[in-house]
C-alpha cells in the first residue's frame, strides 16, 4: 500500500546576521543563544501559530560539542521560551546539516506523521573550533583500508579539486573578488533584510575608575564578513595556506563563522487552522557521496540525483544557493554540472558571507525563500559539499 504524499510549506524563515570567528561579533556568544534567538524570532513571524501546535524541533550541529553539545535543539527551544511539551533533535551531517534539518522536518510533514515543524541550526566557530575541541581519528584511516582522504584538512581536498578540475588561481581570487561585491551589493540594497532578525549583544566592560561595571547592548543586523576591500591584487598578494605550491588562500575559501537559522514549516491542514500564509513549497531533498579526499565535488553527484527525483529540469532553478566552500570547489560544479554562473549566489556567497558549518543550510534556506519572492522566480536550490564526502541540495517552489 503507497501511502499518499502531502505538502510540506515554509511558512516563516529567519537567520542572525553572520559572524566572524573567532574574533568576530559573537565570539563572546553562545550558540544555543543564537539558536533560542532565531527561534523567538521565527515563531514572532506567524503570531497566529499555538505553540503547542509544533510536533518537534530538528535542529543541525556540525559540532554538537561543549555550548552547542547535550541536544542544543532541546535546549535552544526551552531557552526561546517553547512549551515544555515541544520535542528537540540535534542532527548532524556537518556542513548539510542545517538543510538536512529542514529536510527531516518536511519529510515528516510529507508523510503526515506531524502538521507543524521547526528546523534550523546553529553554529559557534569562535567557541568549538574546526574539528571539535579534540580531534581523534580511528587508526585504521591511517593503516587500513580506509580512505585516508577521511583525516584531509577541507584545504588540501580543495587543492585536490583545484588540481584534478584545473582551476586556476586567478579563476578562484576572480570567484571570491565576485562573491564579495554581490554581497557588498545585496547589503546596501537591503536584500537581506527581511531574513535577518537583529541580534542584540551584550557587553560587560569593567569601569576601573569608578569600580564598577558598565553593561553596553550593541544591535547587529548586517552580516560581518564582506569586505569592501576585496580585488584581484588583494587576493593575488595572499600565499597558500594548505600546500606550499598550491592556489587555495584564505581569501578565497570561506570564512569561519558564527551564526543561526531557523524555518517553520506546516502542511496545508495546518495552513488553514491557524491561516498561515506560505513562503515556499518544499520539493524535495537528495544526499550523495563522493571520495573524501575530493569532497568538494559533492553537488556533482547530488544534483543530477535531485532533479531525477523531482522532475524538475535544471534550467527550470532560477536561484541556486551553492555554498562557496571553496572558490576552486564552487568551480570545479559550476563546470561540470553546465550552471549558469548569473543564477548562482545572486547575493554573493560563503566566500563573503561566511559558512558557520551546521547552520549554513538552514540560513540559506531563509535566503532562497525570500529572495525567490522579491525576484519573482518559481524554484530555488540550496545545495552544498559536505566532510568526508558528500553532497546535499534542497529544492524549493516560491508560493
Amino acid at each position: 500500500m503507497t501511502r499518499q504524499v502531502q505538502d510540506a510549506y515554509v511558512v516563516a524563515a529567519v537567520r542572525t546576521p553572520v559572524g566572524k570567528a573567532p574574533r568576530g561579533m559573537f565570539r563572546d556568544t553562545r550558540p544555543d543563544d543564537l539558536l533560542a534567538h532565531v527561534l523567538r524570532a521565527v515563531v514572532a513571524r506567524v503570531p497566529s501559530l499555538d505553540l503547542a501546535a509544533v510536533d518537534d524541533v530538528i535542529v543541525g550541529c556540525a559540532l554538537p560539542e561543549a555550548e552547542q553539545g547535550m541536544n542544543v535543539a532541546r535546549i535552544g527551544l526551552l531557552l526561546a521560551g517553547f512549551p515544555d511539551s515541544v520535542a528537540g533533535l540535534t542532527v548532524n551531517r556537518f556542513c548539510a546539516s542545517g538543510l538536512q534539518a529542514v529536510a527531516q522536518a518536511a519529510d515528516r510533514i510529507r508523510l503526515g506523521a506531524a502538521d507543524v515543524m521547526v528546523a534550523g541550526g546553529t553554529e559557534s566557530m569562535s567557541r568549538v573550533p574546526l574539528g571539535g575541541n579534540r580531534i581523534s581519528f580511528n587508526e585504521a584511516v591511517f593503516t587500513g583500508d580506509a580512505d585516508v582522504g577521511i583525516a584531509f584538512g577541507m584545504g588540501l581536498t580543495a587543492e585536490n579539486v583545484a588540481t584534478r578540475w584545473k582551476v586556476s588561481r586567478e579563476d578562484q581570487d576572480a570567484f571570491s573578488v565576485e562573491s564579495h561585491r554581490k554581497a557588498l551589493a545585496a547589503i546596501a540594497g537591503g536584500e537581506f533584510r527581511e531574513e535577518i532578525a537583529p541580534f542584540t549583544i551584550t557587553a560587560r566592560v569593567p569601569d576601573l575608575t569608578g569600580e564598577r561595571i558598565a553593561v553596553v547592548e550593541k544591535i547587529v543586523g548586517i552580516d560581518e564578513g564582506p569586505r569592501a576591500g576585496t580585488t584581484m591584487a588583494a587576493l593575488g598578494s595572499l600565499r597558500p595556506v594548505f600546500a606550499s605550491s598550491g592556489s587555495v588562500t584564505a581569501g578565497n575559501s570561506s570564512q569561519t563563522s558564527d551564526g543561526a537559522g531557523a524555518v517553520i514549516l506546516a502542511s496545508e491542514a495546518a495552513l488553514e487552522r491557524f491561516g498561515l500564509t506560505p513562503l515556499a513549497r518544499f520539493v524535495g531533498y537528495a544526499v550523495a557521496g563522493v571520495a573524501p579526499g575530493i569532497m568538494g565535488i559533492g553537488p556533482i553527484a547530488v544534483v543530477p540525483k535531485l532533479l531525477a527525483q523531482t522532475g524538475i529540469r535544471q534550467a527550470d532553478i532560477a536561484w541556486i544557493e551553492l555554498n562557496e566552500a571553496f572558490a576552486a570547489q564552487s568551480l570545479a560544479v559550476i563546470r561540470e554540472l553546465g550552471l549558469d554562473p548569473s543564477r548562482i549566489n545572486p547575493l554573493g556567497g560563503a566566500i563573503a558571507l561566511g559558512h558557520p558549518l551546521g547552520a549554513t543550510g538552514a540560513i540559506r534556506t531563509a535566503t532562497i525563500v525570500h529572495g525567490l519572492r522579491r525576484a519573482g522566480q518559481r524554484y530555488g536550490m540550496v545545495t552544498m559539499c559536505v566532510g568526508t564526502g558528500m553532497g546535499a541540495a534542497g529544492l524549493f517552489e516560491a508560493v
